[in-house]
């Protein structure tokens, strides 16, 4: 059974379009514990107005790498996903109050942690259960 994850922030981010124009697209973005959801805006107008669809893009952190490139200019944060396979994905964000960025990248840390810990229990608990064989009890 799969639980939904916890959302952590829900709000405005844009995206770059990774078209020949490049043009910045706003997005609804869901943080959660697992990763970042992109919802795309239906209809025109401002963010309140429009509505958003049920489809997402999803950018899991367990496919993320780092999140990177941090620029300030004009009021807005410009930051970039890296993805393990190496693909950027540029976006934008109002500078005032927390960035997206800086939880994005604190999101990404925990759940890199989370794994690394789950991860050395398994080795410790494998080689635990490797060393109770009574092949060392010689010693």
């Amino acid at each position: 059974m799969s639980f939904p994850a916890k959302v952590m922030r829900d709000g405005l981010l844009e995206k770059r379009s990774s078209g020949l124009l490049q043009l910045w697209k706003k997005k609804r973005c869901v943080l959660t514990e697992e990763g970042l959801r992109l919802h795309n805006c239906k209809g025109g107008g401002d963010a309140s107005s429009s509505a958003w669809s049920s489809k997402a893009k999803e950018l899991l952190f367990e496919r993320m790498a780092t999140v990177d490139c941090v620029e300030y200019k004009r009021g807005l944060v410009y930051f970039t996903v890296v993805m393990a396979t190496g693909k950027e994905i540029d976006f934008r964000c109002p500078q005032d109050g927390t960035a997206w960025n800086a939880e994005i990248a604190l999101a990404l840390v925990r759940y890199k942690n989370l794994q690394a810990v789950k991860s050395g229990r398994k080795r410790h608990l494998s080689s635990a259960h490797l060393g109770s064989t009574g092949e060392d009890e010689e010693l």
